[in-house]
């Protein structure tokens, strides 16, 4: 595939001249018409090509493209241009032999024949990889005017399930267990045998304009159900009898022909720009969300109460009372006050801390406007990678504010070494993630995945990085060292305060890790559905869900820090500057453990280079939302203790 660096550079401007959108789809991904042959026009075309992208399963991390498996190919092959999402993704779609005329019904039409001679080592192999795929469960993604060929089935309590993607074949074991899609034919039954769906009957669903004031029809629905059957004659198929059989010793000649059968259903009930709705709604998950937005309201509710309780009755009534009486009197009643010439002394590591805060900002940038988009439907799964792409595109664009809040910190701590402060802004944090990143990639590469990202694209990566992300930093730091330093509510006495015992409540760690419970509880069901859509290839598309628990997340890690924040303060500890940030951080702990938890009991991965995937990807998720976490926490304890403290009399 060619990856040209000019194309990622492209997408900063395409998503600068997004319009707006109407309905589920985004401008540009405009309705195609179909007429009948013989009946072209200018607003119709008579042809449908059928898209194939790459093959992935659910216990494996590793995609292989189309080709690999040595199915039928396209002649005249011709790839689609690919956005920068869809390859950081591993998408890898092109063209194919499956070619049909609109409203043009047929049965039984032979693509090709693949043979396989038992003395030819490349024929053993290719036969030996399309066995492992059906062994791994390995599935087709088709694609039909941008939206996928999937196969419906029956599940439990009689819900139809719609399936974006569909089996190579399957496997009866010797022991004579059907593994998977074999149990939907009784006739799957012979032992150690490979059965091979080499048929597929395809049904296209589109909506007549005839009626309704444009030409021609647009197809609504692509649905498919995959068969085997054994062609005894490729020269004239037949598509009935006996199955397709690839005993799992190859000891025989072995000739596949492939063939399909399409047929062509009129349904004006369905618009256009509902068409995805038969796939979405099939998944039955709203109950469940529900569920999770109602648990995390309620731990919010509970935060709320505490804080309001603390904020409204507690501080209020310290704070009268501390202005009302003598400073002595006062100091003996409540510990919060005493701090108070030490409360903004400067941190340890100030520099890591600020370094830290820049980077988290510019992620919740990132992420808040990625969201809000996806509600809007600009990042709907109909505009493939588009999500990925919005996001990096987004992060390389809010450079300026990483290095204005990283270097405004930088020079409250007190710190002079402003070069190195930028530096690590630009550096640090996206610097492990590539390396993370690029590790995996080798591995990618080494397995021969479709996944791994080709050169170019790890170049133009890098020329974002450099080219625009790094100046951005540079020019976002000028001026945040320009800025006077952040004026304190109180001054900070030369000799550090002693802190007395603490109880193990309030010590460092037992706080540290209570703060990321609360936070964390608002977020697991819905991240059980994040990783379904990245690990188990399921279609993720309820953002307005995720916006909501995202602004639940925000309130609940602002409250739970305030909280441990004021209880600690008022043990007369006032190192809250780290704490503050590791509380709300340590959410990301418990999402590791989740995701740790996650692989032995949901996913049925296996092989050593897919586990090695698995956790190198989601430590790059961990760390991303350490940041993204700690930094919500630090801002809002930031604006609690400058809140208390300047109202507070000193003299």
């Amino acid at each position: 595939m060619k990856t040209r660096v000019n194309l990622v550079f492209g997408l900063v401007f395409s998503l600068i001249s997004i319009r707006s959108c109407s309905g589920f789809y985004l401008p540009g991904l405009a309705p195609v018409s179909f007429c009948e042959e013989g009946k072209t026009t200018e607003d119709c075309q008579t042809s449908i090509q059928l898209f194939v992208n790459r093959l992935d399963s659910v216990e494996s991390v590793l995609p292989y493209e189309y080709d690999v498996f040595d199915f039928c190919k396209d002649v005249k092959e011709k790839r689609p241009s690919e956005n920068l999402g869809q390859v950081l993704f591993g998408e890898r779609i092109e063209t194919s032999p499956y070619k049909f005329t609109f409203k043009k019904d047929e049965t039984c039409v032979k693509v090709c024949t693949k043979s396989y001679d038992v003395k030819n080592k490349d024929d053993k192999k290719n036969l030996d990889f399309l066995k492992s795929g059906m062994q791994l469960n390995y599935q087709h993604h088709w694609i039909v005017d941008n939206m996928p060929v999937t196969w419906c089935y029956d599940v439990e309590d009689n819900q139809k399930y719609c399936n974006p993607g569909f089996p190579i074949g399957c496997l009866v074991s010797p022991d004579g267990r059907p593994k998977d899609a074999c149990v939907i034919n009784a006739e799957f039954n012979k032992k150690n045998t490979f059965y091979f769906f080499n048929h597929v009957d395809i049904t296209m669903t589109y909506h007549s304009g005839e009626n309704e004031g444009w030409t021609g029809a647009r197809l609504v629905a692509a649905t498919l159900e995959p068969k085997s059957y054994k062609h005894d004659d490729e020269n004239k198929v037949s598509c009935e009898g006996a199955p397709m059989e690839v005993p799992g010793d190859f000891t025989s000649n072995i000739k596949l022909t492939y063939t399909y059968s399409i047929k062509f259903v009129n349904n004006n009930n369905i618009k256009w720009a509902s068409r995805w709705d038969y796939i979405l709604v099939s998944m039955p998950h709203t109950n469940i969300q529900w569920f999770s937005i109602m648990n995390s309201l309620v731990i919010v509710l509970f935060l709320s109460g505490m804080v309001a309780m603390i904020m409204l009755r507690t501080l209020h009534k310290d704070i009268a009372r501390y202005n009302q009486v003598d400073q002595e009197d006062a100091q003996e009643e409540s510990g919060w006050k005493q701090v108070h010439g030490d409360v903004f002394r400067p941190p340890r590591k100030g520099m890591l801390l600020s370094v830290f805060l820049g980077q988290g900002t510019q992620i919740f940038i990132m992420t808040f406007i990625t969201l809000f988009l996806a509600c809007l439907g600009f990042l709907s799964p109909a505009n493939r990678g588009a999500l990925m792409t919005c996001a990096v595109v987004l992060w390389v664009l809010l450079g300026t504010p990483a290095g204005y809040v990283s270097s405004r910190f930088y020079k409250t701590f007190g710190g002079e070494k402003w070069k190195t402060n930028v530096l690590l802004t630009a550096l640090l944090c996206p610097g492990i993630v590539f390396a993370d990143f690029f590790l995996m990639n080798l591995i990618l590469w080494v397995e021969g995945s479709s996944a791994a990202i080709p050169f170019g694209t790890l170049v133009a990566i890098l020329a974002l990085w450099f080219g625009i992300s790094v100046p951005l930093t540079f020019m976002g730091a000028y001026f945040g060292f320009k800025k006077p330093v952040m004026e304190q509510p109180v001054r900070t006495n030369q000799i550090p305060r002693q802190i007395p015992e603490q109880s193990f409540f309030t010590k460092p760690i037992p706080g540290i890790i209570m703060g990321g419970i609360l936070p964390f509880g608002c977020i697991f069901i819905q991240l059980f559905f994040i990783l379904n859509s990245i690990w188990s290839h399921q279609m993720y598309y309820m953002f307005g869900f995720l916006f909501l628990v995202f602004i639940i997340l925000l309130i609940t890690c602002s409250e739970a820090t305030i909280l441990l924040c004021y209880f600690h303060l008022c043990a007369e500890d006032y190192h809250w500057w780290w704490r503050s940030f590791l509380t709300s951080g340590f959410t990301a702990a418990y999402l590791f453990v989740y995701a740790v938890h996650y692989f032995f009991s949901k996913l049925q991965i296996v092989g050593a280079a897919s586990t090695i995937l698995y956790l190198g990807y989601t430590m790059i998720m961990v760390l991303i939302f350490f940041l993204f976490t700690g930094t919500i926490g630090f801002f809002a304890c930031f604006w609690f203790v400058n809140k208390i403290y300047s109202v507070v009399k000193v003299d």
